[in-house]
């Protein structure tokens, strides 16, 4: 079968030829409209129409949009903020950035109906410090539609009032994390609160009911409003609604970044169809679909089951080509959807080096509030880092899963996941790799210099 078409929703201008980032282009194409619509509704119409989208979040976790705002404390008599997540710090995920650089108006306008819908005074894009340029065209945007009229205070002649801050982080992988984000944001080290009891929907920034949304979920939020949320449900497939910005990157011959309904492409035809195939000569080895934290998939492999189909349960045997790129379909066979970073490797990859290049990404991104995420992050660095630079054992691979298997549940956010996933999925798909990777690494080549076989 071939691939489905794209359908761009958040992508709809960004690759135009003469499309800019400023106001006057956004709103030659219809920019805040929607806005303009959504001000003359109830806030209570704008919360259940995201409900009945069923958007989920596309910043990592796919947790339900509307049920996460339905669980602000409306009654406790704080204000209640909304924080953009923008701190797209997950290696292989590039959509945020392109949003911010491309079309900073539409996510604008996403803030300003959700905040709306939410009664918010007060929102707080927090951006990685590594996109300057991108909290330099927010501030400007911003500026843009505070002069026009369509943010800050008055908007639009209604009475309601809203102000959006660029907060620039300092480029730490933890600030992703929602609570972490808040604590960085009210100036202090960002380490994770325990939840409970510091849920942000009801302690979150300085200790108020919160929103935390990613970029990309809160661009989804004007064109819900728009088409209303039973429309935006037909979009996609049930459970896994809209639309979905695929970033693919490695070794494919088209990589880039590619918006389809959520669930209609495979993973065979965005990698085979879509970005062109492996380069000339290779085969594809394995594939991480959901940013470097998320579970390598190896190809050749098969994935058995059930899932829910409807009202009856069907049984599935799929290979990694058959795999819909959705939430669940991922999640069922042991990886996850995540911030849809696809990251491809093909036969030339030594899983071991790609392993040793991922550990120690994470063992310096640790926080370092947890024992067990501080001391395992760094104990796997050093491993693989020691079995790259020629001392590699066979006892290796299983050493690091032991290791991994101490921090998985055992820290107080989700990085301790993070950083042990990809240790125990490497291990478990590659594990032949490891035991020989000594062996391998001596393997003489033509010229006398030993190299990977």
């Amino acid at each position: 079968m071939p691939a489905p078409e794209q359908h761009r929703l958040i992508f709809r201008h960004i690759d135009e030829d003469g499309y800019s980032n400023d106001l006057a282009c956004y709103q030659r194409n219809g920019g805040y409209g929607v806005l303009r619509k959504a001000v003359l509704r109830k806030p209570e119409e704008l919360i259940d129409e995201v409900k009945k989208s069923g958007l989920r979040g596309r910043g990592g976790a796919g947790f339900p949009c509307g049920v996460k705002w339905s669980l602000v404390d409306r009654k406790s008599g704080k204000p209640i903020y909304l924080v953009v997540n923008a701190d797209e710090s997950e290696p292989g995920t590039f959509k945020d950035r392109y949003i911010i650089y491309r079309d900073p108006h539409q996510l604008i306008e996403g803030i300003m109906i959700s905040c709306f819908a939410n009664k918010v005074e007060r929102a707080f894009i927090y951006i990685r410090g590594e996109f300057p340029e991108g909290a330099k065209i927010l501030e400007r945007a911003i500026a843009e539609a505070r002069a026009a009229g369509l943010a800050g205070p008055n908007i639009l002649g209604t009475g309601y009032g809203c102000e959006i801050y660029v907060h620039r982080g300092a480029g730490a992988y933890i600030c992703g994390e929602e609570t972490g984000l808040i604590e960085s944001l009210e100036g202090k080290r960002p380490y994770p609160r325990i939840k409970p009891p510091y849920f942000p929907a009801v302690l979150g920034l300085y200790q108020c009911p919160t929103i935390v949304n990613n970029v990309e979920t809160l661009c989804h939020v004007k064109h819900i409003a728009d088409m209303g949320g039973e429309a935006y449900a037909k979009i996609g497939t049930p459970g896994n609604t809209g639309t979905r910005i695929l970033c693919v990157s490695g070794h494919v011959q088209r990589p880039g970044y590619y918006e389809f309904e959520v669930g209609k492409v495979t993973m065979g035809q965005l990698l085979n169809e879509v970005c062109g195939g492996p380069l000339p000569g290779r085969t594809f080895k394995a594939v991480i679909p959901g940013g470097s934290s998320a579970k390598v998939l190896r190809f050749g492999e098969r994935y058995r089951g059930k899932r829910k189909a409807g009202a009856e349960m069907v049984e599935y045997d799929w290979g990694v080509e058959d795999i819909p790129m959705d939430f669940d379909s991922l999640a069922m066979i042991g990886s996850m959807g995540g911030s849809g970073g696809v990251i491809v490797m093909d036969d030339s990859v030594s899983m071991v080096e790609a392993l040793g290049n991922i550990n120690a990404f994470y063992s310096h991104e640790s926080c370092g509030q947890c024992t067990p995420c501080r001391e395992g992050s760094l104990w796997m660095k050093k491993i693989t880092a020691r079995m790259v630079h020629g001392e590699a054992r066979p006892e290796d691979g299983a050493l690091l899963k032991s290791v991994a298997d101490q921090i998985a549940g055992r820290t107080i956010c989700a990085f301790g996941e993070a950083c042990a996933w990809p240790t125990q999925s490497f291990i478990a798909k590659f594990g032949d790799e490891f035991k020989g990777y000594a062996q391998a690494k001596k393997a003489p080549r033509a010229d006398g210099v030993p190299e990977l076989v």
